[in-house]
């Protein structure tokens, strides 16, 4: 075979970042972002923090996501101005 081909990756980059960050803000069904979309957030922490975050939820009654996403909210409030 002589035909070029072409090599896709997993997944393309948007070609206009802003548009596919707003297409995460307009649900199909109609609801608003907040009610049917979360988004992953990753982040590196030491195996020590990842123990003691845990043993503290477990502490709670509670998940580690249901506990970080209260801390998270209480430390970045929603402004007025603010969609979420």
């Amino acid at each position: 075979m002589t035909g070029r081909t072409s090599k896709r990756g997993f997944a393309s980059r948007p070609g206009n970042p802003e548009s596919w960050i707003r297409a995460a803000e307009t649900q199909p069904d109609g609801k608003a972002a907040g009610e049917a979309f979360t988004a992953r957030l990753t982040i590196d922490i030491t195996p020590a923090l990842r123990g003691r975050i845990k043993v503290a939820a477990f502490r709670r009654g509670i998940t580690v996501a249901d506990m970080l996403r209260d801390l998270l909210a209480r430390e970045f409030p929603s402004t007025d101005g603010d969609p979420t």
